[in-house]
């Protein structure tokens, strides 16, 4: 009998199959356009194949914040598609992130489409300007990218802490655990270092920043009832 092959076997199988595939997309599609292969086992390095420069990642890199909220859901995350977000240096970029699964379901990567629609955005508002007033649309939300994870991370939190008026030291109890809840929600602690990391940005002790959590956890876990399945 043939001896069964691992989950990591079947995985590794899955994304080799796919590297063709991020060639051929960006060679159909041109310059504007970038793929992204990740493996979701390794978050610190998450790149495992890319075709295009719209983020500026390269193999090795790590995952962006997108892809960590995708890892704190788990296998309940679904496929982000014809999304749009602007990066850091102000790109407008258009997206699909579509989640890997091996055959009993498990999230472990996902290949990622993105497109740089700056030009075609600038052409649209200059069109809409000569056509006459139009009402202004939202302005989409910026995403960190980056090679580093650390960078990734210190943008999530960068990105909560604009929305803070008070210093750590001036925000409530409810209010701390809600900032842990959301960067829990976000992915961030599912990074190697990234308590320490969030603790040091914070100004507090990792023991804290670890009670913080638990305590952040514990209050959204579900409660069960009866008896034992």
């Amino acid at each position: 009998m043939a001896a069964e092959h691992s989950p990591d076997t079947e995985r590794d199988a899955i994304l080799a199959a796919l590297r063709p595939v991020v060639d051929g997309i960006v060679a159909t599609f041109g310059p504007l356009c970038e793929v992204v292969l990740h493996d979701y086992r390794q978050p610190e390095k998450s790149v495992v194949a890319v075709a295009g420069s719209v983020t500026g990642r390269s193999v090795g890199g790590a995952m962006s914040a997108i892809g960590m909220r995708i890892l704190a859901r788990g296998d309940a995350a679904d496929d982000d598609l014809n999304y749009v977000t602007r990066t850091g240096a102000g790109q407008l970029v258009k997206s699909s992130t579509m989640v890997l699964r091996d055959s009993a379901g498990a999230v472990f990567g996902a290949l990622c489409v993105n497109v740089d629609i700056s030009a075609v955005h600038e052409a649209q508002a200059l069109l809409g300007a000569l056509a006459g007033p139009s009402s202004a649309s939202a302005e989409p939300p910026v995403t960190a990218f980056g090679n580093d994870i650390d960078s990734v991370v210190d943008a999530i939190l960068d990105a909560h802490r604009l929305g803070q008026v008070h210093s750590w030291a001036g925000l409530g109890r409810t209010e701390r655990l809600g900032l842990f809840r959301s960067l829990d929600e976000h992915g961030v602690f599912a990074v190697r270092r990234a308590v320490e990391q969030v603790a040091a940005r914070l100004g507090i002790s990792r023991a804290s920043a670890y009670s913080y959590l638990s305590q952040a956890r514990a209050a959204t876990a579900p409660t069960t009832t009866g008896g034992h399945a």
